[in-house]
């Protein structure tokens, strides 16, 4: 009878234990937070990589130097006062589109290059990249020629119909590369478009400060910069979409 009664309390507790435990497990599977995998949906979605996001510089180095220097962040912007040299990307690019804004500072200048290559024998960013032009047209204190207007392709193509806000203010600007062809825009509107290595292009830069630099516009691929030019120019919202 005690015999009995023993393993009948032991299938008891076999029953009410082996049951239970597993209910314990899924309530403890349920109730952890699970770490996060979605990732941003614009880039995801839509093939877009901030190479300036508002918190911090990276992907970025000062041109033929290792990190950044004089550059800083305030207020979600890339700031230079002037006098700090050019940056460029850290990673070369092709084929994209590429979107940012800028505010320039009363009477000043600066640019956005692209397929800049990188290399002791060219001491500047602009002997090999061609740029966007940014600059205040109203007041710069030199003469400008038509070329050299905001959202130029600088020295080479005039900007037609351009309508910049004014210093202090940002601009919302675009530049498009694909397979040689090249669009500049300027606050939603199309402002220049031309075609790399065509014969327009070549006649253009034969006459140009250009002519005598080997490697000007010669890269397939290259690395985007921001140019120093001496004047405070401010940059946010820095973002590329490789085609």
């Amino acid at each position: 009878m005690k015999d009995k009664t023993l393993r009948l309390l032991i299938c008891i507790a076999v029953i009410f234990y082996g049951c239970s435990s597993p209910q314990q497990d899924s309530t403890s599977e349920e109730t952890t937070p699970q770490e996060s995998t979605v990732e941003n949906t614009e880039t995801d979605t839509q093939g877009w990589t901030y190479l300036f996001d508002g918190n911090e510089i990276s992907g970025w180095h000062n041109y033929l130097k290792d990190g950044v220097e004089g550059w800083y962040v305030q207020d979600g912007m890339l700031i230079t006062d002037g006098g700090n040299g050019d940056i460029v990307t850290d990673k070369e690019y092709g084929n994209f589109e590429l979107e940012f804004e800028y505010s320039i500072s009363p009477e000043g200048n600066s640019g956005v290059f692209y397929k800049i290559i990188e290399d002791e024998k060219y001491n500047v960013t602009y002997v090999t990249g061609p740029e966007y032009q940014i600059i205040d047209d109203e007041n710069y204190p030199a003469e400008l020629k038509p070329a050299q207007h905001t959202a130029a392709n600088y020295d080479l193509h005039v900007p037609e119909n351009i309508n910049p806000n004014p210093p202090g203010s940002f601009n919302k600007a675009k530049i498009v590369v694909n397979e040689g062809n090249v669009e500049h825009w300027l606050n939603g509107d199309l402002i220049v478009s031309y075609k790399v290595g065509s014969e327009d292009w070549q006649q253009r830069v034969d006459n140009s400060k250009f002519a005598e630099m080997e490697g000007y516009a010669k890269a397939e691929k290259g690395r985007i910069g921001l140019q120093d030019h001496g004047d405070k120019v401010m940059f946010k919202s820095i973002r590329i979409k490789e085609l």
